[in-house]
């Protein structure tokens, strides 16, 4: 896909997004959910509220925008695809720094997707279907692959999973720090958005991204650099 067409389709995702959150909304206006239709009272009685009930009064103390949903949407994709790499670990000779490394990446990135398909579904946004390189979604009729920034290549997923031992440390690390950088980079232009970010569970879970990806960076280059030394020694 040309840098034009992404551009293209980026734009005609996020008019979708924006036209399925409410559809009578100026193009700048931050979004509420819509009204939800429970068949039941929520909350008083049983002392708990209904999830879209309260998903809807959490929006409407903190509105959401196409761009949120086009946040959590792409980082479904995002995690999965590092889901699986941190995966192979164990299957592809990787020391145990890197297991333990790979170990922690699953356990909180599976805990953070289920984070945020819960959001999209409270909110009746569709959840996509994330596959090893990208996320899938119906445009116009038409499924198109979203590739998100830092996510590895088909010629890199398969570099990664053809080497074994020190090598597949090597190429993790460096693969794992392009792909942590991409999610950092996604939560700096969600920010950077206007009106986007006030969702509380979108700002949380953004910017607990930021400071858990930025800080596995700096000790994946630390390893990756210590890697680097050992290859170099007599």
């Amino acid at each position: 896909m040309t840098p034009s067409q992404m551009r293209g389709l980026l734009a005609a995702l996020s008019a979708a997004m924006l036209g399925a959150a409410c559809s009578t909304a100026p193009h700048a206006a931050v979004q509420t959910s819509p009204q939800p239709d429970t068949g039941a009272p929520a909350g008083p009685a049983s002392g708990v509220m209904d999830p879209i009930a309260k998903a809807k009064a959490d929006s409407a103390r903190y509105p959401y925008t196409a761009a949120d949903i086009h946040f959590m949407s792409g980082m479904i994709g995002h995690h999965y695809q590092a889901i699986l790499i941190a995966g192979w670990a164990p299957t592809h000779g990787a020391s145990a720094q890197v297991r333990i490394l790979a170990e922690r990446i699953i356990n909180a990135q599976q805990d953070e997707i289920s984070i945020m398909e819960l959001w999209l579904r409270d909110r009746r946004q569709p959840v996509p279907k994330a596959s090893a390189t990208g996320m899938k979604m119906m445009m116009e009729g038409m499924e198109h692959e979203m590739v998100m920034p830092g996510m590895l290549t088909s010629d890199q997923l398969k570099q990664l999973d053809q080497a074994a031992g020190k090598e597949f440390d090597r190429l993790f690390l460096g693969f794992m720090i392009q792909h942590h950088r991409g999610a950092v980079t996604m939560v700096t232009e969600l920010f950077a958005t206007y009106g986007a970010g006030q969702d509380e569970t979108v700002f949380k879970f953004a910017s607990d991204v930021n400071v858990d990806q930025s800080t596995e960076i700096a000790r994946m280059q630390r390893m990756l650099f210590a890697l680097e030394i050992e290859k170099r020694s007599p």
